[in-house]
């Protein structure tokens, strides 16, 4: 794995994919994200790591796009202006993010071993909840049967 931390864009493929973004015309560059979170939301098995370390990226430039999301603040997340993106994106990505995590998953399998695996698998966690929030609980104070 050419990673040097546990951003989003911080390994050598979504560096890459980021270059690839910023040399692209600005009407490619919605459905280059698109692709790459498709490729992963609907891979039969699951993605592979260089699949899944895409699929990360582009799920943060969704989330970075989202009222709630935090811009990707990385040297090497796309330097170039991206499209707006449709709110179709979001479950593309919540979807691709699924994948990445789930239980077979290469890179899933490849941050286990890792000493920081625990922080990359909040950190997707994270991106995740900006896009479909976790539901908090109810007050039961609110519900007194009188």
């Amino acid at each position: 794995m050419g990673t040097w931390d546990i951003g989003p864009f911080d390994n050598d493929t979504a560096a890459d994919f980021a270059g690839d973004l910023d040399k692209a015309a600005v009407d490619e560059r919605e459905p280059m994200v698109r692709r790459v979170l498709k490729r992963a939301a609907d891979c039969a098995d699951f993605p592979d790591a260089v699949d899944a370390e895409r699929a990360v990226a582009a799920a943060a430039l969704v989330v970075a796009q989202h009222p709630d999301g935090e811009p990707a603040c990385s040297s090497y997340d796309p330097s170039e202006p991206l499209p707006d993106f449709p709110a179709d994106l979001r479950t593309l990505a919540i979807d691709a993010l699924d994948q990445v995590v789930a239980e077979l998953s290469e890179l899933a399998e490849l941050w286990g071993d890792a000493k920081h695996g625990p922080k990359w698998r909040q950190d997707i966690t994270r991106l995740r909840d900006v896009l479909d929030p976790p539901i908090p609980p109810q007050e039961e104070a609110l519900f007194e049967i009188y």
